[in-house]
Order: C-alpha cells, then structure tokens, then sequence
C-alpha cells in the first residue's frame, strides 16, 4: 500500500502533493512501482494534527481517487469519516482505511456494510490531539489483540462480512516505541483473529528514535532503510501487506522475503 497524503501537515510529506495533479503524478508513479494499492488521505492523523473540515477533506481526495481509480489503479481511501469513504467508494475507491476503527464516526460500520469494498479497521483509542495520553497499557499485545476483536465484532455487527475486514495494530497510535516494538514481535497473537494484516511503520517516530543521531532522532525521510527492513521480516512471516512512502525497495524485500520463506509462515498466508 503506496501513501498518497493529499495533506499540508502530513509529518513526512505534508504539502507535496497537495494540488490534484502533483498527487495524480506521485500515485501513478507509487503504482508503476509496485503498489497494489495507492491509499489517498485527506486529513493528518500526526500526533497533534488537528481535524480538518469535512468539505475540505472531500476536495481534497475525491479529485485525485477519481482520476486514479480511471487511470486503472487500485485505491484506497484513509478516513475516519462516513460520508467521505462513501464519496470515495463512488469515486472509485476499492478499500476504506479508516485509522479509528469506526470509533470516530458512529455512521461509518454501517455505510461500509452498504458498499462495495474492503476494510481495514486500525486499533485506535482518540485522536491525534490526545492519543499521546492514551498510551497506557498493561500487556500491551493482549489488549490491542482484545480491542481490535471488538472493532472485527463491532463491523460484524454491522453488517460488514468479516471476509472484507483487514486488521491494522496502528503502530504510532497511542503507543511508545517500545509498545511498538511488542506489537511488531507478537503478531502471531493478532493474527490469531483471524484476519490478515496491515501494518504501517514507515517513517514513524520509533524508527527515527532507533536509529537517532546525536541532535535527536533521526529525520523521517531518513528511516526508509530501517523500513525496509521491517517489510522484509513481516514478509517473510506472512503479513497480508505494509503501509510505505516509498514502494519500488520494499516491493523488492517482500520479492527476497517470500521467494526464501514460501507458503505459511507462522500462522498466516504468504501472498
């Protein structure tokens, strides 16, 4: 999954593709790379990012799913919005990524069950003004593991075939590097949900904190490397798919990955 952020305070790339046809441009090209899916953001979910309006949102995205989705890409939408992921779906969108897991807008559950497409339901628990406080955790794998049960149960109820659901830990989301670090060594024990999994750690804060220079960590274009390696071992152990701004070198990892590991690796499906 290539990131389209269509955002001006995005933490790596805020503002780059910001006009319609500098995103159309960068998503075809996260395409030509590789990408199975170009994942298109309106709105920032950086620690601290405030909301943005839903209409700005709207403008934002739909211009550049429209012209994606014609030029024959596979899109997603990142919202956390119901009106949104409709607009996007009947743009052309094929998957919702909504980061909140139906928890910021009580309408969403319901209108996905209503569309035609995927859904990858994140472990979230505020937002991005707050999450930092919400970070709080006594076995951290066991109770992301049992809140993200309750959004797979939640989307059921909804109405949402439980085969449409893709499940995401959200690495970065009202979590330290170290719960972090947990999750990525224990995700045997999500995938015991039963739904195959997305994971995001491009360019986050935790690698910057690992891999830090002596002014502090290092800067977020500058963790690429470090997530490639990431990819290469969550290929290797059958993760259904990784979140990345660049997709050319990871493409390439998950090649070695799965070309070495073939088959079921612990426990889930190699691709």
């Amino acid at each position: 999954m290539g990131i389209l952020n269509v955002t001006t305070d995005s933490f790596s790339d805020g503002g780059e593709f910001i006009a319609v046809d500098a995103a159309v441009r960068h998503g075809l090209a996260l395409h030509a790379d590789g990408a199975d899916l170009v994942d298109v953001g309106g709105e920032s979910t950086r620690p601290g990012a405030a909301r943005v309006d839903p209409h700005a949102e709207l403008d934002r995205v739909l211009p550049v799913i429209g012209q994606l989705s014609g030029a024959g890409v596979a899109v997603s939408v990142d919202t956390m919005r119901a009106e949104v992921a409709v607009a996007a779906v009947g743009a052309g969108a094929v998957l919702v990524n909504d980061v909140s897991g139906g928890l910021a807008d009580p309408d969403m559950l319901p209108a996905v069950a209503g569309l035609d497409a995927d859904y990858v339901a994140m472990h979230w628990r505020g937002h991005s003004d707050r999450m930092a406080d919400l970070a709080h955790y006594t076995d951290v794998v066991a109770e992301v593991r049992a809140e993200l049960s309750d959004r797979l149960a939640a989307a059921v109820a909804a109405g949402i075939d439980a085969d449409r659901v893709i499940l995401d830990p959200g690495l970065g989301f009202a979590k330290t590097a170290a719960h972090n670090w947990a999750l990525l060594q224990h995700l045997d024990d999500l995938a015991t949900l039963g739904r195959p999994l997305l994971v995001g750690a491009s360019r986050k804060r935790f690698l910057g904190e690992l891999l830090a220079v002596p002014d502090g960590p290092r800067p977020p274009k500058e963790r690429d490397d470090a997530g490639v390696a990431i990819t290469t071992l969550l290929a290797a152990r059958g993760i259904w798919g990784v979140r990345t701004h660049t997709v050319r070198a990871h493409r390439d990892a998950i090649a070695v990955a799965t070309r070495l590991t073939p088959g079921r690796v612990a426990g889930m499906e190699v691709e």
